[in-house]
Parts: C-alpha cells; structure tokens; sequence
C-alpha cells in the first residue's frame, strides 16, 4: 500500500474528542430543553385535534402566565428552518395567549411515521376527544405503521409485527384499547361530508348510523345534510342502512332521501317535543331537568282536575 493511501485511511481524533470526557460526549448526545420562539414553530401538517380558545385554554393560559410551561413541548427541525410541533400545539397556543414570545421544546429529528405516531399517541391521552379527532387520528397513525413495516429498517414495533404476522391494525386496537373493527368505523367517519361531520361530533348524529352515512357519495351526503337541515331531523340506524343499501345500488336521490328521513320513527310515535326556548324562561335558573319536568306534570294535572270539576257542573 502506498504511503499516501496508509496515511489517508489513518483517521486522527480531533482536539475536541482528544480533551472531552466520555460524560461530556454523552451528554453532547443527550436531548436538552431549548426556548423557541413561538414564531419559529409551525403546527403539525394536517393536525387532527381541535385547539380551541375554550375555558380550558384560558385556564392553562393564566396557569402559563403565572407558572410558566411546566411540560416541554416536542419539536423537530425543518429542512427549511425552523421548527415543526409534534407534541404540545395546546401548550403553545396558552403561550400566545399569556403574551410570551417563546416556549420550552425538546428538539428530536425524527421521519414523518415517527413523527405522526408520537403526535397521535400524545394527544389520544385527553379526556375528551371529538369523534372526528379520534377519527382523523387513527387514520393517520395506521397510514404511518402501514409505511413503517413496509420499510427494511426495523423497529421494536416492525419486529413484533414481523415475528408473529400482527396488522398494524390489530397493534393499534392493542395499543389503543379498542377493538379492531371499531377503529376502521372510527376511520370511516373520515369518509364524511365535513358539514356532517360536525353534527356527528356536535351528537346531532348518532354514531352508528353516521357509519352507515360514510358510505354514501360526496353528493347524496349533501342532499341528505339539505333536507336534515331543512326538516331538523337526522336518520336512525336502521334509515341510514337503508340509504346506503339504496345508494349501492344506484336508487339513492334527494326524493328518497326526504322520504325516509320524513317517516315517522317507532319511538317519535308517543314522543312530544317543545322547544326549550319556549319554556326555560318559567322555571329558577338552578332547576334541573326532573324538576322541571315535576313541576309541568303537577300543573297539568292540577289544570286537568279543574277541568273536570267545571265539566261536572
């Protein structure tokens, strides 16, 4: 071997790595807690959960003014500059609010899968999640493992779905607690007209019978949202199936539709409705529903036996 190809395969240490420490290499590699500048993160692409100036954000955002972020956010580098939320979009919306011009994030370089999976699984966490949340989520997440055990560079997930033939819809429905057949329903609500949508998760719909609805074309949703909007009505489960058996085979149209959603319902038969509007304005503001309800049948019947005592005249 030549002397010049000896001395270029010999690789000398720098002055850095020479006068470093292995604790001082390790903790270069350790992830470390950097204030961002709110301006310099951007929110996760197609973020399915809702951030809303609701009670809840104003109380986190008097909590931030007072305490500060006592959770770091999670963030990862932007080929362009800047940085891209993964975890903390709340946290960072309660920082604008409290007036502060950065917030504590944890900086990890991470591919889209990586990123969407960690995104989702730190948000399933909440409490309260709106269906089409949940809905949109899921989806994502199951896109992300699908791309995952298609590549060869395994993770701890890839192996046990590798290992023992496991969907990544089974390990979601293990990770998430739900079954799988109710994730792919969750995931057809995605298929909704996003009008829809919103009543699903406003509960104008039901869930069920918001599956069923999936199923119909973009148009035929907005012929039926038309008429329910217009009769104020929304279809029971056994209606929807019917709409969707009917939109199969190609006989689904707005008539149709007002047709079913007209007839009457089983339960709607002995069923009477007032508006509430008409009546809240009668009763103590700290009534509950069963007082009010006690106190219209007691005036009923005291008008009823008053009407049958001047009958009996």
């Amino acid at each position: 071997m030549a002397k010049n190809s000896v001395r270029d395969s010999i690789k000398l240490a720098s002055v850095d790595d020479l006068f470093s420490t292995e604790e001082s290499r390790e903790d270069s590699q350790r992830e470390k807690v950097l204030e961002i500048p709110l301006s310099e993160i951007s929110d996760f692409p197609n973020h399915p959960f809702k951030v809303k100036a609701d009670e809840a954000m104003l109380e986190m955002a008097d909590s931030v003014k007072q305490y500060g972020v006592l959770v770091p956010g999670l963030v990862r580098p932007k080929a362009d500059g800047g940085y891209e939320m993964v975890a903390g979009h709340r946290r960072k919306k309660a920082s604008e609010l409290a007036g502060c011009e950065t917030m504590p994030c944890i900086v990890r370089d991470m591919d889209d899968n990586a990123a969407t999976i960690i995104m989702v699984d730190s948000n399933l966490q909440r409490e309260s999640i709106l269906p089409s949340e949940k809905a949109f989520a899921y989806k994502m997440k199951l896109e992300a493992m699908n791309r995952q055990g298609q590549r060869t560079d395994l993770t701890s997930v890839q192996i046990e779905q590798k290992l023992k033939s496991i969907s990544s819809r089974e390990i979601l429905a293990k990770q998430s607690g739900e079954s799988g057949p109710q994730i792919f329903r969750y995931i057809r609500l995605t298929e909704l007209i996003p009008p829809i949508l919103e009543m699903v998760d406003e509960k104008q719909i039901a869930f069920n019978p918001a599956v069923e609805i999936s199923y119909l074309t973009e148009n035929e949703q907005q012929d039926l949202y038309t008429t329910m909007q217009s009769e104020e009505c929304s279809p029971s489960l056994s209606q929807a199936q019917r709409m969707k058996k009917l939109s199969q085979d190609g006989r689904l149209n707005v008539d149709v539709i007002f047709s079913i959603l007209t007839e009457e319902k089983p339960n709607q038969k002995e069923k009477f409705n007032i508006k509430r509007e008409r009546i809240d304005r009668f009763f103590p503001k700290n009534f509950s529903e069963k007082q009010k309800e006690d106190l219209i049948v007691q005036l009923l019947e005291s008008w009823y036996k008053k009407r049958q005592r001047d009958q009996e005249r």
